[in-house]
């Protein structure tokens, strides 16, 4: 294995087996892909590693990557599977033989996980990472609806216009200031108007 003295080498190595190791946490491939990739990272591992380093290294990157799966089930929020992603870097660079191998070899890691992704195009996906989406679409869609609430309150209150409307201006409602629209009416600053209509965030205003 004379092969992995390359950092070339070393970096394809690395790539492969971060893709497939990756790829296993983003499809449904029964294993396989498993087994591949913690294959052939085994064998950069054995070659680099020495006996006495050997434990701690690897448990490093076991830790890294447990880090990752535990955040795409429970937290989703991504900032512990950074802190794993990290561990595995530092898990991969440490046994490199120079600096330039080191470098390598976490760019590849960098650069594998994310094309893992790719697999979902082909394999049936998992549904761990959907979690964190479906999260932030859930947070997107409260925080919308909540200011579609808040603005379909305005519906029959009176205000002020602050600048002029052409047919869109600014108006003051209670002491705060939303931008509304007058639908093709032109309105000058100072005009009292009421809220008429409430569509999303779009304000109707009519002068009284």
């Amino acid at each position: 294995m004379e092969i992995l003295d390359n950092a070339s080498l070393g970096f394809i190595v690395i790539f492969i087996a971060t893709l497939f190791i990756f790829g296993e946490l983003m499809v449904k491939a029964k294993g396989v892909f498993a087994i591949i990739g913690v294959t052939i990272m085994a064998m950069y591992f054995s070659y680099h590693i020495t006996a006495t380093a050997s434990i701690w290294i690897v448990l490093l990157y076991a830790i890294g990557l447990v880090l990752i799966i535990f955040d795409g089930k429970v937290t989703t929020d991504g900032t512990i599977a950074v802190i794993g992603l990290l561990l595995m870097i530092l898990a991969l660079a440490l046994p490199a033989p120079g600096i330039i191998y080191k470098v390598l070899v976490g760019m590849a890691l960098i650069i594998a996980a994310p094309t893992s992704y790719l697999f979902t195009k082909v394999f049936p996906p998992r549904n761990m990472w959907s979690k964190m989406t479906l999260k932030e679409k859930l947070s997107s869609d409260l925080g919308y609806n909540s200011i579609n609430d808040s603005y379909k309150e305005l519906i029959g209150k009176s205000g002020m216009t602050k600048t002029p409307f052409r047919p869109t201006g600014t108006v003051e409602i209670e002491g705060k200031f939303y931008s509304a629209t007058t639908d093709n009416q032109w309105l000058d600053p100072e005009v009292k108007v009421k809220v008429i209509s409430v569509d999303g965030t779009r304000i109707v205003v009519v002068s009284e």
